[in-house]
Formats: C-alpha cells, structure tokens, sequence
C-alpha cells in the first residue's frame, strides 16, 4: 500500500495487506501562499498499528472503519477511543500472564527440610527418653508420699470405725484383759486403738506386722509373740511407717520421758508413761522387744509397751525406738482416762 500525501505524489509504504487510518488535512486557515483547492483528507499508513478487533472480513485497506464501531464515523475521539481501548486489553493480557507466574510459584510447595545429622537424631530420642524417665518419677513420687498416705487413711479410718461399733454393741466385759488371750487374734485383724495425745494421734492396732496386710493399710502392727496389753508382765511391742502409707509413727522421736501413750481394747484404756528410748538401732536388733527390753530403763520384769519405725525418715537403714512403763489401767466402763481429757 503506497501514502498519499497532499501534494499527489506516491512513496512506498507499507505491503497492500496493510491497513491505515484517515489523518485529516492540515488545520485551516491554510498557510499563505500555498493552494491546496480541493485536497480532501489522504489516508496516510501508521506503522505499527493494526486494525482493530471486530474490523469486518473483507474490508479494503483503504475504506474508513471505525465510524459504526465506535459509534463516532472514524473521527480522532473515535480512533482514541479504540487505541485506549487495544491499551487496555495489553494491561489485562500483561496482568493475567503475571498473575500465573505468580501462582505458579506459590503452588511450588515447601522445600524440603535437609536430612539431620545421625548425632543430632541420637541427642534428640536421648532427651526425651530422660524427660519421660523423668516425668514417671515424678509420679512414682507423688504416688509414695501423697496417695498412699489418702489409701492408707482411709483404711485406718475404717478400721477404727469397725473396731468402736463393735465395742459399743457388745456386753460389758470385765475388767482386766482382753477378750481373747495373745496371740488369739488373726494377721491383719485389728483389735486395739493407740493414741499419743501430744502427737494427735490416734490409729488402731492390728495383728502382726506384715507390710501388705498392717502397715501398708495405715495400721499399727502388734509383734506376733510379744506380750498384750491385759498381761501382767511383758512387753507390748509394735511397729508402724514412720514415711507413706498413713505414717503414723512419723513423729515419735519428738517423745520425750514423761510423755503419755494410751492403748483403749474391747475392755479398758491402758496408759503407758514415756521412760526413754533408742534414736537409731539396727534392724537386726531384736532384743528390743524382749520381755524386758534392752536398751531401756528396765531392769526387771513389768508391764512395758515399745515403739519401733525406720530412720531417718524415707530410709530403712535403722530403727527408732521408743519404751514405755504401764502407768494406769481403767475399765471402759468409766470413760476415758486423764491422758486423754486433759485432766
């Protein structure tokens, strides 16, 4: 296609398959001295550009287009229009092709973490296995101190409440021993109180000194052999947790001679006064409960009541004993005796 310009001439242009815009003539007035008679708008070729979408199939290059379309007869505000128009569609085109790029890259997915160092593996499964080591002594702790102290209570408790109902129902005995001679009553079967008025304290007194049948259930346990209460001569040994399960005897190193310790059976209360003691003495040393025990005031055959636990506190490794002489003995019948009121 070839440009006509107003003077007539011809220049080469563009291939015929081209297509052009109509630019208008020169503004008037016209310059002065020139004649341009009857030129009338050229259609003159504009590189680059292209025809515009919708432009109908057949068309000569050279035929106005643009006026129907855009609605202004091919006018300049019509071809503005229509080049905004192409601009804008370069923008969507342009903003649609960033927007995949950068889905693209968001649906990449995580990068894969580099593989850790067999050490770092072995250090990591070591601590855990000592935080849970830890954390199962923790509770094995919490089992020890606490919840055997509510079981072994609450057993004790029962004990007790068992021992007074069958007390208050049965016939009055009398006075002097106990209802069955030592030695009468079954491991595990309780059949005493002992109080220690200046401990609080107050736990019945079972059978044997088995751990899973007495002392484990809160219970103070009775020497099988040992002398009873009701004899009238021997010593009355028992043994209690001074830590766990109830620890009754947990603080009867604070007796000192003179204390009170009361026994209460089917048939009367027994006090017993606080003549001495041992603070640590083997496990082995059995000669403590004797009939006139040694290590103790005694020299000659009584009425005498000793005290044994483990020490010091939360070991087994010794024995602390405490040794008492028969100082009262009343029956039930006439309440309870002075150590107990405050008399």
């Amino acid at each position: 296609m070839t440009t006509l310009r107003p003077e007539g001439g011809r220049q080469a242009g563009p291939d015929p398959g081209d297509w052009g815009v109509y630019e208008p003539a020169p503004e008037y007035p016209w310059p002065a001295g020139e004649d341009l008679g009857e030129q009338t708008m050229q259609l003159r070729a504009i590189p680059g550009v292209g025809p515009p979408a919708g432009l109908p199939a057949g068309m000569p290059s050279g035929e106005p287009y643009g006026g129907q379309e855009d609605g202004q007869d091919g006018s300049r505000a019509g071809r503005r229009q229509v080049a905004q128009g192409r601009v804008a569609q370069g923008r969507v085109a342009l903003s649609a092709g960033n927007g995949r790029r950068r889905a693209s890259g968001r649906s990449a997915g995580p990068r894969p973490r580099p593989k850790e160092a067999g050490q770092v593996v072995a250090a990591r499964l070591v601590g855990e296995l000592f935080i849970t080591l830890g954390m199962l002594m923790l509770l094995f702790v919490a089992y020890q101190l606490w919840w055997t102290n509510v079981q072994a209570d609450a057993s004790a408790a029962g004990t007790r409440s068992r021992l007074e109902q069958q007390w208050n129902q049965a016939p009055p005995a009398p006075s002097g021993g106990t209802a069955k001679p030592a030695g009468a009553f079954e491991p595990g079967q309780g059949f005493a109180v002992l109080y220690i008025p200046k401990l609080g304290l107050k736990y019945p007194i079972a059978e044997g000194t088995g751990k899973q049948q007495v002392l484990d259930k809160g219970l103070v346990g009775h020497y099988t052999g040992t002398a009873m209460p009701a004899d009238q001569a021997g010593n009355f040994a028992i043994a209690a947790h001074r830590t766990t399960h109830g620890q009754p005897f947990r603080k009867i190193g604070q007796l000192v001679p003179g204390d009170k310790i009361v026994v209460e059976t089917a048939t009367s209360f027994y006090t017993y006064q606080v003549a001495g003691g041992i603070p640590e003495t083997p496990p082995s040393n059995v000669t403590v409960i004797q009939p006139v025990p040694k290590g103790s005031p005694f020299t000659q055959p009584g009425r005498y009541i000793t005290l044994t636990t483990c020490t010091p506190e939360f070991s087994a490794r010794g024995r602390l004993i405490v040794f008492g002489r028969l100082l009262d003995e009343r029956p039930r019948s006439q309440g309870e005796p002075p150590a107990l009121t405050g008399d």
